[in-house]
């Protein structure tokens, strides 16, 4: 069975669970219907970087919201699976269309109806504070959690076993 940095090292997707991955899980809705949830910075700033080495990020939420939308735009986010039946269709689609194995896709989700993507992806992730069934089936735990962290951390992961951290750590060292 390949090791961590082995599997990381394949990966050439990145796709994401949005509520309690991307965000601490929190949707506040407002007295108008609308909604709103807090996505971490750092979280953003990993994604594109992901994004400018070459690995394209995704997103896949079984609830359809327009704050992931505008997040998505803002991170320039072209694959967004959301309000989708099952997350594991969403994936199989993605995965068909960038024409890709699973063993190249990494994924992160937190909650049981994650467990099935899990089981397919060539490398898992959860947030520290994933339910304790997602932590025992994914390849890698976070130190953080949802939302404060825990996809930066994993896109590090796979930026790093792939060679490709130096590259963007060099363009902030150039510009000092």
């Amino acid at each position: 069975m390949p090791d961590l940095q082995e599997k990381a090292c394949r990966i050439r997707l990145l796709l994401f669970d949005v509520d309690g991955v991307l965000t601490d899980g929190v949707v506040t809705v407002h007295a108008d219907g609308s909604e709103s949830k807090g996505f971490h910075i750092r979280d953003g700033a990993a994604i594109v970087w992901a994004q400018r080495a070459g690995i394209p990020v995704g997103l896949v939420s079984a609830r359809a919201s327009g704050a992931t939308t505008q997040r998505a735009a803002q991170l320039a986010i072209r694959i967004v699976a959301q309000g989708v039946p099952t997350k594991l269709a969403a994936y199989e689609q993605i995965v068909r269309d960038a024409a890709i194995e699973d063993s190249a896709v990494a994924y992160m989700g937190d909650d049981l109806l994650d467990l099935p993507v899990i089981a397919r992806a060539g490398l898992s992730g959860a947030p520290a504070d994933a339910a304790a069934e997602v932590r025992q089936a994914v390849d890698w735990v976070s130190s953080q959690p949802g939302g404060r962290g825990a996809a930066r951390e994993f896109i590090e992961l796979v930026l790093r076993a792939r060679g490709l951290w130096d590259r963007v750590t060099g363009d902030y060292f150039a510009r000092s």
